[in-house]
């Protein structure tokens, strides 16, 4: 070493720093490489790609080869800043001292944290190139990596750690991608990315949050009367309309009023010859996720249901479109009774209806109201009072003002909330 110049063994302790940087680079541009892009990468066949699969599916043997590298190159480079200082500086303890405080440094910046921020960057290109590299290098190394692994396996094993389990623990959840869609929004357009976390709220909203309540539903009473009868099927807004005897307690089935109307071929519509074309309603439990009755409307070839509670009176009524509506948005028409119309006031305050559901309300004006409870605003206002209230009478839920208009057979008809902004006033 005493022969040899002084600018080689710098030469030499750059290279070896750049070997290191080049360790810590692969480090963790393969820890912090996106897995499903890489997925996504194989699927396509890029080469590159296969290879950084087969190195992450054996964590331990990949950590293990860098670490390898890394450390002897880093220990090299501490023995040749020794041999330099001893050589061309003395042996005294300043100079050692001050020749290890310079590597140190060295390393830290040029072969730690240097490389590492820039392979958290540029993960995936990084990542890519280096498999080529570390691929041989495991092969090359691979005895030395085993046995090293044999004690780490081994250490693991007393910390009852299985690292294979642990990593499928850690698979994205339904939140987390939630979150993810949110977040790279910039990347999806608006109406996707509106639609798909639609979808995701399919399985946690129920049939109860989207149905028509049946006090709104429009239905036809056999006992009416023909003439009322045939009245009420030319001026029906829907196609497929519930039908019962006397009460809606007793439905007797469903029927559909083109189908009606086409087979009468402009003939005389009596309940008699309704009661040959009537289909058996199909029913739908209370608190069905949407999710499941979308898959069960398409397993049992139906559109619409009537969701009953547990006792098995109905409550309202659920079409394929509800559902439709709750992924892609509102269609362009409705029927008046679910028109929802809002009609904002010059004090700021928006007039609704006490039938709205809430649901429709927080989607549509921005609100918050609370959905754990009653669907409807009707039913979060009694619920509030435990009562009827007047109209006239003013009140605060989830910090909302709302001054009840009007009210008729013991329902709220007609609501007038202030949004936020008449709130801090």
């Amino acid at each position: 070493m005493k022969d040899t110049p002084l600018y080689l063994l710098l030469i030499a302790l750059v290279l070896l720093l750049i070997l290191s940087a080049l360790f810590s680079l692969s480090e963790t541009s393969m820890m912090a490489i996106n897995r499903y892009r890489l997925k996504f990468l194989v699927k396509q066949g890029h080469h590159g790609a296969r290879l950084t699969t087969k190195l992450l599916a054996n964590t331990d043997r990949l950590l293990g080869v860098i670490l390898l590298g890394n450390n002897l190159l880093n220990a090299a480079a501490a023995t040749l800043v020794t041999v330099i200082i001893s050589t061309y500086f003395g042996r005294s303890d300043l100079a050692i001292l001050t020749g290890t405080i310079c590597v140190t440094f060295a390393i830290l910046v040029f072969s730690e944290i240097t490389p590492k921020v820039i392979a958290a960057t540029y993960p995936e290109r990084i990542a890519l190139f280096s498999s080529y590299v570390l691929t041989p290098l495991l092969k090359l190394f691979y005895p030395v990596v085993w046995f090293v692994n044999l004690f780490v396996q081994a250490l693991l094993f007393i910390l009852r750690i299985k690292p294979k389990e642990s990593n499928t623990a850690h698979k994205i959840g339904l939140e987390e991608l939630k979150t993810l869609v949110l977040e790279e929004g910039y990347f999806i357009r608006k109406k996707l990315q509106s639609v798909l976390l639609n979808l995701f709220d399919l399985e946690s909203t129920t049939v109860d949050d989207v149905m028509v309540p049946r006090g709104q539903i429009e239905a036809i009473n056999l006992e009416a009367g023909d003439e009322t009868i045939q009245n009420q099927l030319l001026t029906c807004h829907h196609t497929r309309i519930p039908v019962y005897r006397g009460t809606l307690d007793d439905v007797t089935g469903i029927i559909s009023a083109r189908k009606v109307l086409n087979q009468m071929n402009g003939g005389q519509i009596t309940a008699l010859s309704l009661g040959q074309i009537i289909r058996e309603p199909y029913f739908i439990p209370s608190g069905t996720p949407l999710f499941s009755q979308l898959q069960l409307f398409q397993e049992n070839h139906e559109r619409v249901g009537l969701v009953v509670d547990e006792y098995g009176e109905w409550m309202g009524l659920v079409t394929l479109e509800d559902i439709i509506e709750e992924i892609i948005g509102d269609f362009t028409t409705h029927s008046p009774v679910k028109a929802g119309a809002f009609l904002k006031q010059k004090d700021g305050g928006i007039i609704v209806e006490g039938s709205s559901l809430l649901r429709d309300l927080n989607r549509k004006l921005g609100l918050n109201l609370p959905l754990a409870g009653p669907k409807t605003l009707n039913g979060l206002i009694l619920d509030h009072f435990q009562d009827i209230p007047e109209a006239g009478t003013s009140l605060k839920i989830a910090g909302y003002p709302m001054e009840i208009i009007q009210t008729q057979n013991r329902v709220i008809k007609v609501v007038q909330i202030y949004p936020v902004s008449e709130m801090s006033e």
